[in-house]
C-alpha cells in the first residue's frame, strides 16, 4: 500500500529525484552554477561546501559520471565523480585553474621537482591530480614518474590522463606499496578512501617494496610521494635501501585514523623512522580541497610546534635530509598552528600567515 504522507522520512526519494535532475547533463550544470553561486550567500559556521552545497551535488551525481577540465597551462584531466577530490575539483572557482587538489601540496611537489637528481614514485597516484603535472614538469629531464594506483578503476583514468597530455616518462603500476614485495592485498572502502587490507583468497593486487622495485628499475630515486590510507610506515620499511642510498625527499600524509600522535608527532613512528636517518621533518599546511593560493609561500611547521587539536584528521608531512632545501623565499617557517588550513576556522590557528 502506498503511503500518502509528504514527508520524505528516509531520504530515498529526494535521494531518486535529485538523480533524475543529474541525469540531463545540462540541468546538471546549471544546477552546479547555481550552488557554487550560492555558496557566498549562506551564513553558516561551518564548511558551505560540506555542510551544504556538497551534498546536494553529490546527490545529482552517479559514481560513472565522468568529466573532463583544462588547466591554466593546458594540462588536461578526465576524472570520475566519486568523492571529494572530484566535487572541488568541478567547482573550482575559475574554469582553467591552476591545480587540481591541495594547492599546497601541488606547489611543494613542484618546488621539490625543480632540481630533482633522481625519478618520482607516487604511492596512491589516484586518477594523476599531482602525479601528471610532476611528469609534465620533468619532461625532456631524462626523469621518470613511477606510479602505484591499486584501484584499477582509477589506474585507468590515470592512463587516459597521461596519454591524453601525451606523457612517456611515466610507468603505471596497478600495485600497492608495502614493506614486502609479492603480498596478495584488496581494497577495503570506498575508492580514495580505501586501505589495503590482506586478500585471504589471492584475488587481490600484488604489493612492491620500493627497494626491489629501485633495483628492478636501476633507478635512482629524488622523490617519494605516499597518499595510502595509512599504509605509509610499511611502504617506507620496504624502502630503507632507498631512503639510505639515494636520500629522496618525501612527502606522505599521517592521519590520525592510523597513527596515534597523543605523545606528539616526534614519538610516532612514521617520524622517528626519518628522524634516526636524520632527516628534517615538518607538517604541511594545505586546505584539503581545491582553492587558489596564488602567491602564498608553501607554510611548514616544525615537528615539535603542530598544533594537533580538534576531531580525527590528517595532513602531508614532508622529510627532507638537509634542512636547507627548505630555507628559500618560496617557503615560510611558522610554529604554532595548525597545518589544516580551514577558512571557517580561528583564523591565528587554521589561517596562513597574511590569511586566505
Amino acid at each position: 500500500m502506498t503511503s500518502n504522507d509528504p514527508r520524505d522520512l528516509d531520504g530515498k526519494r529526494l535521494q531518486q529525484a535529485m538523480q533524475t535532475l543529474g541525469r540531463d547533463p545540462a540541468l546538471r550544470a546549471r544546477l552546479i552554477a547555481l550552488l557554487r553561486e550560492s555558496e557566498a550567500l549562506i551564513a553558516h559556521e561551518g564548511s558551505v561546501r560540506d555542510d551544504v552545497t556538497g551534498p546536494i551535488i553529490d546527490a545529482l551525481h552517479l559514481d560513472t559520471d565522468q568529466y573532463e577540465k583544462v588547466l591554466a597551462d593546458g594540462t588536461r584531466f578526465q576524472f570520475l565523480y566519486r568523492t571529494k577530490i572530484a566535487r572541488d575539483f568541478l567547482l573550482s572557482e575559475s574554469e582553467h585553474p591552476t591545480h587540481v587538489w591541495e594547492p599546497q601540496t601541488t606547489k611543494l611537489l613542484l618546488e621539490l621537482g625543480r632540481d630533482l637528481q633522481g625519478d618520482v614514485l607516487v604511492g596512491g597516484a589516484y586518477f594523476g591530480d599531482q602525479a601528471v603535472l610532476v611528469a609534465r614538469q620533468l619532461a625532456g629531464r631524462g626523469l621518470q614518474v613511477h606510479c602505484f594506483e591499486p584501484n584499477p578503476q582509477q589506474a585507468v583514468m590515470l592512463q587516459r590522463n597521461i596519454d591524453i597530455n601525451a606523457l612517456n616518462n611515466v610507468v603505471v603500476n596497478v600495485a600497492g606499496l608495502w614493506s614486502r614485495s609479492g603480498e596478495s592485498m584488496r581494497l577495503d572502502g570506498f575508492d580514495s578512501f580505501a586501505n589495503m587490507v590482506a586478500a585471504q583468497d589471492g584475488s587481490g593486487f600484488d604489493t612492491v617494496a620500493m627497494d626491489d622495485y629501485a633495483q628492478r628499475q636501476g633507478r635512482r630515486i629524488g622523490l617519494i610521494q605516499l597518499d595510502i590510507e595509512g599504509a605509509e610506515l610499511a611502504a617506507l620499511q620496504g624502502a630503507q635501501q632507498v631512503l639510505a642510498r639515494d636520500r629522496p625527499h618525501v612527502v606522505f600524509e599521517l592521519h590520525r585514523t592510523y597513527v596515534d600522535w597523543s605523545n606528539g608527532l616526534r614519538a610516532t613512528p612514521l617520524c622517528r623512522l626519518f628522524l634516526d636517518l636524520g632527516y628534517a621533518v615538518y607538517a604541511v599546511r594545505d586546505i584539503n580541497s581545491h582553492r587558489e593560493m596564488p602567491g602564498q609561500p608553501i607554510e611548514l611547521v616544525p615537528l615539535d610546534s603542530v598544533y594537533l587539536e580538534g576531531p580525527p584528521h590528517g595532513f602531508n608531512m614532508l622529510a627532507v635530509p638537509e634542512a636547507a632545501r627548505v630555507q628559500g623565499s618560496a617557503f615560510r617557517i611558522v610554529e604554532g598552528v595548525s597545518p589544516k588550513l580551514l577558512p571557517h576556522k580561528a583564523p591565528h590557528l587554521h589561517h596562513p600567515v597574511g590569511g586566505f
